[in-house]
C-alpha cells in the first residue's frame, strides 16, 4: 500500500512539475529566437538612434517657435488693454463736442486740438510697434476682421458694405489684436419687394 502511494505522490510531482517545465522550455525557445546577429543589433541600435535624434529636433523646434512667438507676441494682451485708450480719448472727443455749453468756444477748441495731438501719438507709438488699426469703411464686411453689429437699409450700397464703424479694430503684425464693431447696409425691404413685383408684373405683361 505504502508502494502504491508513494508512485502515486510521484506522479502528481511530476505532473505538478511539468508546466514549469514547458514553460521553460518556452522560454529557452523565445530566447532562441530573439537572438540577433551583431549586424541585427548595430541595425537595431542604429534605428533607436535615428528616432532619438528626430525626437531632439522635433524638440528643438519646437522650443524655438514658443521661443519666437514669445518675443514677437509676449505684449499682446497688454497692446489690446492699451486700445482702451484710445476708446476713451474718442468718448471723451464725442462728448465734448456734444456739450451744448463748450459749443463753439475757444476752449473747445484747443482742448479738441491738444486731444487729438495725443490720439497721434498714441497711434504713432501702436505703429511702431506693428499694431494698425483696420480700414473698414465701405468695405465688404470680412469676418476674420469685422464683427457686424448691425444692418442698416442703404439702397446705394451693395449688401453686406460696412457704412458705420462702431469701434474700430486693430491687428498685430499678422494676428487679429481686435476685430472692428460694425453696421452694414442691406437693401430696403419695402423697395426690394416693389422692383420684385414690379419685375413679375412686367414678365406677366409680356407673357400676354
Amino acid at each position: 500500500m505504502e508502494k502504491d502511494q508513494n508512485i502515486k505522490a510521484e506522479k502528481n510531482n511530476i505532473n505538478k512539475e511539468n508546466p514549469e517545465d514547458k514553460k521553460l522550455k518556452n522560454n529557452e525557445e523565445v530566447k532562441e529566437e530573439k537572438t540577433l546577429t551583431p549586424e541585427e543589433k548595430i541595425t537595431e541600435l542604429e534605428d533607436k538612434l535615428t528616432r532619438t535624434f528626430a525626437e531632439m529636433e522635433n524638440q528643438r523646434r519646437r522650443y524655438e517657435k514658443e521661443k519666437d512667438e514669445a518675443f514677437e507676441y509676449g505684449g499682446f494682451s497688454f497692446a489690446r488693454e492699451t486700445l482702451n485708450l484710445t476708446d476713451n480719448l474718442e468718448r471723451a472727443k464725442e462728448s465734448l463736442k456734444n456739450d451744448e455749453s463748450l459749443k463753439n468756444s475757444e476752449i473747445l477748441k484747443k482742448t479738441l486740438e491738444h486731444m487729438e495731438i495725443i490720439h497721434k501719438d498714441i497711434l504713432s507709438i501702436f505703429k511702431k510697434n506693428n499694431i494698425e488699426p483696420i480700414t473698414s469703411m465701405n468695405k465688404k464686411l470680412d469676418p476674420n476682421y469685422h464683427q457686424a453689429m448691425m444692418e442698416i437699409e442703404d439702397d446705394e450700397k451693395e449688401p453686406g458694405t460696412i457704412i458705420q464703424e462702431i469701434q474700430k479694430g486693430f491687428t498685430m503684425k499678422d494676428r487679429l489684436l481686435r476685430p472692428a464693431l460694425v453696421a452694414v447696409s442691406k437693401k430696403n425691404e419695402k423697395i426690394e419687394t416693389n422692383k420684385q413685383e414690379d419685375k413679375k408684373d412686367k414678365e406677366n405683361k409680356e407673357k400676354k
